[in-house]
């Protein structure tokens, strides 16, 4: 896959550890299922795609302001920027 490296954001991108591992931190915490998993490569928080029913990935990023995303299913190598909209 080739990543575009052009996005400003990458400047928010740090060497983390995911703080739930073992899955999205508000799912885990309501009970609640989620489909793929996604680390805010900012602060570590693992939270749930937008295919699951609490989008908290996504919530997280615009909520808090952490851009830039990985996925964390096996076998995927991407990162999101969700403020631009594209692959980094």
């Amino acid at each position: 896959m080739t990543y575009v490296h052009a996005d400003p954001h990458v400047t928010a991108i740090r060497d983390v550890v995911p703080r739930t591992p073992q899955g999205c931190e508000e799912c885990l915490r309501l009970g609640t299922p989620w489909v793929h998993l996604r680390l805010c490569l900012t602060c570590g928080h693992v939270g749930c795609c937008d295919s699951s029913p609490g989008k908290h990935a996504s919530a997280h990023a615009h909520a808090i302001g952490h851009p830039i995303v990985q996925s964390m299913e096996p076998g995927e190598d991407w990162r999101w920027c969700y403020v631009d909209q594209n692959f980094v």
